[in-house]
């Protein structure tokens, strides 16, 4: 099949569609994956198509519409500030979605694009599955997760995931209304579309990249909603010699990085995160990131992009930003972890990881100084029961194939 994914965000909302599309070309499909231009090199050597679409969001959140997004202190505010940045490069990105959707059979939809993939498979009569890296849907069992980690109970918990949904489709409206501009059929209306309903007003089926081992799935969804386990990133490449010379010098150092995730004050943080990795008594690796981290020392070196695949299994432990991808990595890599969630979901990811006991704590960005994070680290590497429960974790997930549901998904459609 001509398949033709899309997506939108973040490198951590990009990279594991880069595996699951790799996964569907060596099952013998043709897979396009329509994503901002700067992550083409993701998909390299993979034999997956790459449609480019406009807009930087590395220069999107330096600009002040981003700095806004960092001044905001609660989840519904960063939303918020998020959907100004939203409705922007939604508009700029349209022509280019259509291009891409024309060239497929079946439309994956990343949850970031949701409503506008769903209006684009709508007009162009191929069926559009979503693909989700968060459980985005409504549930009695938890808050929507970009909201934070209090259950408010069953009914004030639904309501959230519907404001979400809702959220997000107003996003869209002007892009979905421009679609006819493009020689797309507008959406019909009175069919339920939106919200996850598709022209039948069922809900639509959603594919999910993590494991029910994380995060169980809700007993209160739909049939429909699935499941699938991780959709682990294509990576391929080195680790530099720099880094190797490092690794091979002493113990197993800490990785610290926030990965996507910018900050007001860089040079402050690296301070505090300097201090926290020689106060407990560890070697370090600092990421520089879209945060602009850095560090000097014998004891401690900066590194740009490197595979985590390859890097993570060889820490003692890894300080990260909890988003979904980076969250998925460290499971996979069995290694203890302190999370420092910075927006979004990453609270979410965050309690997922101290529920399952591979983090000994949570340290929100906001209230990160070198001795809390320093108290934090020495417990994940000094406590053996951290990583006996990350490396049982990892064992398990190791035995999950992420790709094949999507792959049986895909094969029902075809009969």
């Amino acid at each position: 099949m001509r398949i033709v994914m899309m997506t939108a965000g973040s490198r951590g909302d990009v990279a594991p569609y880069t595996g699951l599309a790799a996964g569907l070309v060596r099952a013998g499909h043709e897979v396009t994956l329509a994503a901002h231009g700067v992550f083409e090199p993701l998909v390299a050597g993979s034999g997956v198509r790459f449609q480019p679409l406009p807009v930087d969001p590395r220069a999107e959140l330096r600009s002040a519409r981003g700095r806004q997004l960092n001044d905001a202190r609660t989840g519904a505010g960063k939303i918020v500030a998020l959907a100004s940045m939203a409705r922007r490069a939604a508009d700029e990105m349209t022509a280019a979605l259509v291009e891409a959707a024309r060239e497929g059979e079946v439309l994956l939809v990343g949850g970031a694009l949701g409503p506008l993939g769903y209006a684009l498979g709508d007009g162009l009569k191929v069926p559009a599955l979503g693909l989700h890296l968060q459980p985005l849907h409504p549930t009695a069992e938890f808050l929507a997760p970009v909201l934070g980690t209090r259950s408010l109970g069953a009914v004030a918990n639904r309501l959230s995931g519907r404001a979400v949904m809702a959220s997000v489709e107003l996003l869209f409206t002007e892009s979905v209304r421009s679609l006819p501009r493009h020689g797309i059929a507008p959406p019909d209306r009175t069919r339920g579309r939106g919200r996850g309903s598709g022209r039948n007003g069922r809900t639509r089926p959603v594919l999910h990249g993590y494991s029910e081992l994380v995060v169980p799935r809700p007993r209160d969804w739909p049939a429909g909603l699935e499941v699938c386990g991780y959709w682990w990133p294509h990576e391929t490449g080195r680790l530099p010699r720099e880094l190797e010379d490092f690794l091979a010098a002493g113990p197993p150092p800490v990785f610290v990085g926030l990965g996507s995730a910018t900050v007001p004050d860089p040079e402050r943080l690296s301070r505090e995160i300097v201090t926290a990795l020689r106060a407990a008594g560890v070697r370090g690796i600092v990421q520089r990131g879209w945060a602009g981290l850095a560090a000097r020392g014998d004891d401690l070196i900066t590194v740009d992009e490197v595979p985590h695949s390859l890097l993570f299994p060889r820490t003692a432990a890894v300080v990260h930003h909890a988003g979904a991808g980076t969250t998925g990595a460290v499971l996979r890599a069995g290694v203890p972890t302190v999370p420092v969630p910075v927006q979004f979901d990453a609270a979410f990811w965050a309690s997922r990881l101290t529920a399952l006991g591979t983090a000994p704590a949570v340290v929100p960005l906001r209230r990160l100084d070198s001795a809390t994070l320093a108290e934090a680290l020495r417990r994940a590497t000094r406590d053996a029961s951290h990583g006996e429960r990350a490396r049982a974790l990892a064992a398990r997930l190791a035995a999950e194939d992420g790709v094949a549901p999507v792959l049986a998904a895909l094969d029902r459609l075809a009969r």
